[in-house]
């Protein structure tokens, strides 16, 4: 049984009518007819706060609705992996070059156009797409702020809300125009990306989402290297000093620190002497450093 039936049998049980769920859903009645017509998949239940609601309005367990959704969302997303992606609406595309930085517009355009749905494309929709809808979760529940953003799209709030659902349900491979209208349009103010790093910086319209700009790297770096101190590159340079130091030597000279002091070149000098000291280490650490310096 899937969350459609129950629905509709709750609601002939109680005498009720689609557009009495609607007004308790917050949604229009267009939407709910769809949603039992099995025009729309019922939305992600992690999402929306609309089986809640609903769940309460039908006298249902607040579970109920939640748990059938999640697993008829499942079986309609092995169907979908099954097919090959969809092109993305022109629409679309025209709207994410239009908010690139006119520096690279053109260029970005171009691969874009060489390159339908690449890799390039693929990753600023996904990226924007991603920003997007953490805002929108965020203010998920916030009445204010969905009627700012309805107003913006020229739309009523219970239509917004409609739109939400859907949004919060889409990827990058079912992207629709009207999701742009309501949501990547007014939210996005500018995106700007390394084509060497593609790395990523996305401004958000400040009216309607508060927050600095969200950067994105993909080139995997190592750690940060310390700092090399003056002295030590002194002492590596005066080859008095550290012409007969091991690489193992060198490199546990190069890695002390000291807390904001500076240590010259005759510290290291002397803290090399010190390391080779036979006083200081057991028996068997002085000849495994030996052995070391030896196979340099």
């Amino acid at each position: 049984m899937d969350v459609c039936l129950v629905i509709k049998r709750r609601l002939d049980e109680l005498g009720l009518a689609q557009k009495d769920l609607a007004t308790a859903a917050e949604v229009t009645e267009s939407y709910i007819s769809q949603l039992l017509a099995r025009k729309k998949l019922p939305p992600a239940p992690d999402r929306t706060d609309i089986y809640e609601k609903m769940a309460k309005f039908l006298k249902l367990p607040s579970d109920r609705l939640s748990k059938l959704a999640e697993l008829q969302r499942r079986e309609e997303l092995k169907r979908d992996l099954a097919g090959p992606p969809t092109p993305m609406f022109g629409e679309i595309r025209e709207l994410i070059v239009r908010k690139c930085v006119p520096g690279k517009t053109n260029q970005v355009r171009a691969i874009f156009e060489k390159q339908p749905f690449g890799e390039l494309e693929c990753l600023v929709t996904q990226k924007l797409l991603d920003v997007v809808k953490k805002v929108v979760k965020e203010e998920l529940n916030s009445e204010n702020w969905l009627h700012l953003v309805a107003r913006l799209a020229g739309r009523s709030y219970e239509q917004m809300r409609v739109t939400l659902l859907d949004f919060l349900d889409t990827d990058v491979f079912s992207l629709s125009p009207e999701n742009c209208v309501s949501f990547l349009d007014p939210l996005i103010e500018s995106w700007d990306v390394d084509l060497t790093t593609f790395g990523m910086e996305i401004v958000l319209n400040r009216r309607i989402a508060s927050g600095d700009p969200r950067r994105f790297a993909f080139v995997e770096t190592g750690p940060d290297q310390p700092e090399v101190e003056p002295g030590f590159k002194e002492f590596l340079n005066d080859r008095s000093r550290s012409g007969t130091a091991t690489k193992e030597e060198k490199e546990l000279l190069r890695n002390l620190r000291f807390n904001g002091k500076r240590p010259t070149s005759l510290y290291y000098y002397r803290e090399l002497q010190s390391l080779r000291d036979p006083l200081h280490f057991r028996a068997e650490n002085r000849s495994s450093l030996q052995n070391s310096g030896r196979n340099e």
